[in-house]
């Protein structure tokens, strides 16, 4: 098969961690017979370090053109310790899931046999735990109406949803549901906000197409507490966007490490795969960031994207072989020894045969 891909290796440890998961690709490509055609483009700081805009038209256009995006990090401290700053990375972020219409943000949280003590949770809350977050995207409080007013000193930021949009994100979280457990939780605040209601309003009105489906309506605060104490009641979840950025980031914890944790946004036009942390700059160019949770977003795109389940296996199956050796980087390595994350990726590759 012929795989078109589009390359945003990003900012801070985004190019390093892409670095690996481009090459146990194309060891995947060489075994399964398939064919890679990598297009690199830019977005991000280096972006507007080079064009002035961090989502350029150039790379939409690869984009457009690609099956599948493969996706680094985004982030700059120039950028983040300058609140005045007219163009932001994360402005190119915003950019490029709202023109390639990447409305749901799917995040995997498992956790894996051989570091379940890693985590800061006690193993026996956490054990078992096998979760998805689906975060819708391209609405809600990041895209809406926002400024400022009484000379400044009044800031307000509005969260708008349609029901079309909610719509579109519940079928897909009732459609994975059906796939997994039969169980369905939708996060909201409907006891103090009208987009929440509308939320729930009209989930309530998609279940009699899922009556297989069971389906639980929780408060976002009731479910940050609940989600570090009893994780493994959790099967599929749906929530809008500003909730599902701050629950995404606590559930990552439960695995023991950032680094592990991949995640997909799927699209209109084109799907993007990415881990789920960010740039990460006080490593960058150290050669010590964990690459896994970009290697992982990788098998879930041969998986996701092109229906390769067997190659997608094949890289979760070398993943957890890394970890139960150790060959791991510093930060899951603990009192043993620490690889870099080039040293990773070439053991990861070298085990695809």
């Amino acid at each position: 098969m012929k795989l078109n891909i589009a390359l945003l290796a990003g900012d801070g440890i985004g190019p390093e961690v892409i670095d690996q998961a481009v090459k146990v690709c194309n060891a995947i490509a060489k075994k399964f017979n398939h064919e890679i055609n990598w297009t690199s483009a830019l977005t991000g700081a280096c972006a507007i370090d080079a064009v002035g805009e961090p989502y350029p038209d150039s790379t939409h256009e690869v984009c457009m053109a690609a099956d599948a995006i493969l996706f680094g990090a985004i982030g700059d401290p120039k950028y983040d310790n300058d609140p005045k700053a007219p163009v932001r990375p994360e402005q190119g972020l915003l950019k490029m899931r709202k023109k390639l219409g990447l409305f749901a943000n799917v995040r995997p949280t498992f956790t894996f046999p051989s570091l379940i003590d890693n985590s800061p949770l006690k193993r026996e809350r956490i054990e078992g735990t096998d979760l998805i977050i689906l975060r819708e995207l391209t609405g809600g409080i990041y895209f809406g109406e926002r400024g400022r007013k009484d000379n400044g000193n009044t800031a307000f930021d509005t969260c708008t949803y349609t029901r079309d949009e909610i719509i579109r994100l519940a079928k897909l979280g009732f459609e994975m549901a059906m796939k997994r457990s039969k169980k369905l939780c939708c996060v909201d605040k409907a006891n103090v906000l009208e987009s929440s209601r509308l939320w729930r309003e009209t989930v309530q009105d998609m279940e009699k197409d899922y009556p297989e489906v069971t389906v639980s309506y929780e408060f976002v605060d009731a479910v940050a507490m609940r989600l570090v104490q009893w994780p493994s009641s959790y099967d599929v979840m749906i929530t809008e966007n500003l909730f599902g950025d701050i629950l995404t980031d606590e559930a990552s914890v439960i695995s023991g490490s950032m680094g592990l944790m991949p995640s997909a946004s799927i699209g209109l036009h084109t799907s993007l795969f990415e881990p789920i942390h960010g740039s990460y700059p006080q490593a960058a160019g150290k050669d010590i960031a964990n690459p896994l949770a970009t290697v992982l977003s990788a098998a879930m795109m041969f998986e996701d994207a092109f229906g390769l389940k067997e190659e997608a296996e094949l890289i979760r199956a070398v993943v957890n072989k890394s970890l139960e050796e150790g060959i791991v980087t510093e930060d899951i390595a603990g009192k043993n020894k620490a690889y870099k994350t080039s040293e990773v990726g070439d053991y990861l590759s070298s085990r695809i045969n």
